[in-house]
């Protein structure tokens, strides 16, 4: 897939754990680590956004395009 998520460095960047990161956002762990770990193939924009809103980062400091060769 050509969109890479950068979750775990934006939220190691910002010393925020995954149970803190839940907890201001409203999701699930289960459902964070698989933000976290790239396994997903869709994410809601509420979503998104409570996630940015709470590691004050845009969606492109998560989100990165990497073309396939």
């Amino acid at each position: 897939m050509a969109i890479i998520l950068r979750l775990d460095r934006v939220m190691a960047d910002r010393k925020m754990s995954l149970n803190e990161l839940s907890e201001k956002v409203g999701v699930s762990n289960v459902n964070l680590s698989k933000i976290k770990t790239g396994k997903i193939s869709a994410i809601r924009f509420s979503t998104l956004d409570a996630i940015c809103k709470a590691l004050d980062c845009q969606p492109g400091d998560i989100l990165e395009y990497v073309p396939e060769k």
